[in-house]
């Protein structure tokens, strides 16, 4: 049995719909992250979850308890915003004494609690420092272990990296998933930032208009996108509408127009019951010879851009143009004949 359940779940705002019907189940001790575009309705779900929001319809359901109509107050739930939200006239102790102190928690149990959390996001000796005195992920720090002090039965991240550099993000995002998986608390994550929610998470639910198109693991995901808007969200860019799709013993042959192309069956092509055809540029090869094996189309490189360790190409064909992306020692040049290989093993049916 799932440890949170939203059933059914309808939020508007204004009578317009974010979430309509909305269904989602999480597992004791997983860390999901709800990732999508702006307005897709992750953050709303948060909300809802935290208690910031009341559902039109539906029920929310938290270890076996109705907790659909639970004031936020009432719900032992841990929030990292993302502005870190920290009072600056108080010192890192006070800030995450602030919630056990709220609860009416004796002063020495306080001061345990506390300094044992602080050790934890290795924050140990910073007790006495201000918000000012910190860098940003030092502060975020905080804020997580304010969250964590009161000892919650669910954590819950609101982009809580989206205010910090580059570098930062990784070294935070790492931090962030240890002391998920030595403490074993269940947490929900929202994120626009794909690379950060898959490095991180037991589970992604990607979210598109107020509704989740694939909860999956990150490297089914990445591999096997259901839909086209996953596909391209996550970085396929080259697609192709078939005619006719049949099925073979190990293969499932595709054509358009004259053109006939072999996928091979695997959990990227039995998924979609559609004829939409969805590949990487990576995967993609550029050859200046044809071979015999079928699978590929003559074009003409349109564009030739140097990425560093590989190329980029944008290929002219008669099905329209496609994104390469090849390591190579002489580049091909703008306006030379190639041939585009698709790899049957490579291509992902989509709906």
């Amino acid at each position: 049995m799932a440890l949170l359940t939203l059933e059914n779940v309808s939020v508007a705002y204004d009578n317009q719909y974010i979430l309509q019907d909305f269904d989602l189940n999480i597992e004791q001790g997983q860390l999901v992250s709800l990732l999508g575009p702006s307005g897709c309705g992750k953050t709303t779900t948060l909300r809802l979850i935290a208690g910031f929001l009341e559902a039109k319809h539906g029920k929310f359901l938290f270890d076996g308890k109705d907790y659909t109509r639970v004031p936020v107050n009432k719900r032992n739930f841990g929030f990292v915003f993302q502005s870190y939200a920290l009072f600056p006239h108080l010192s890192v102790f006070d800030n995450v004494a602030f919630g056990l102190r709220l609860r009416k928690v004796n002063e020495a149990e306080v001061k345990k609690r506390v300094s044992e959390i602080l050790e934890v996001v290795s924050l140990g000796g910073f007790e006495k420092r201000y918000p000012k005195e910190l860098s940003g992920g030092q502060r975020q720090r905080v804020a997580i272990a304010r969250a964590l002090v009161i000892k919650p039965d669910l954590l819950l991240f609101d982009e809580p990296l989206s205010n910090l550099d580059a570098n930062l993000r990784v070294n935070m995002r790492v931090e962030i998933r240890r002391i998920q998986q030595e403490l074993g608390i269940t947490t929900v994550y929202v994120s626009h930032d794909q690379e950060e929610c898959f490095s991180i998470s037991d589970q992604v639910a990607i979210m598109n208009k107020g509704v989740i198109e694939q909860l999956d693991d990150p490297a089914t995901i990445f591999k096997y996108p259901k839909t086209e808007f996953i596909a391209r969200f996550i970085g396929f860019s080259n697609f192709i509408n078939f005619a006719e799709r049949t099925e073979r013993d190990s293969e499932i042959a595709l054509r358009v127009g004259d053109h006939w192309f072999v996928a091979s069956k695997n959990p990227g092509t039995l998924q979609a019951s559609g004829n939409t055809c969805a590949l990487r540029p990576d995967d993609l090869i550029v050859t200046q010879t044809a071979t015999p094996d079928g699978n590929q189309l003559p074009g003409r490189v349109k564009v030739s851009t140097f990425l560093g360790r590989s190329y980029q190409y944008v290929v002219q064909t008669e099905l329209g143009d496609f994104t390469v992306n090849q390591e190579m020692e002489a580049p091909y040049k703008n306006g030379e004949n190639v041939y585009l290989h698709f790899p049957k093993d490579k291509l992902v049916l989509v709906d």
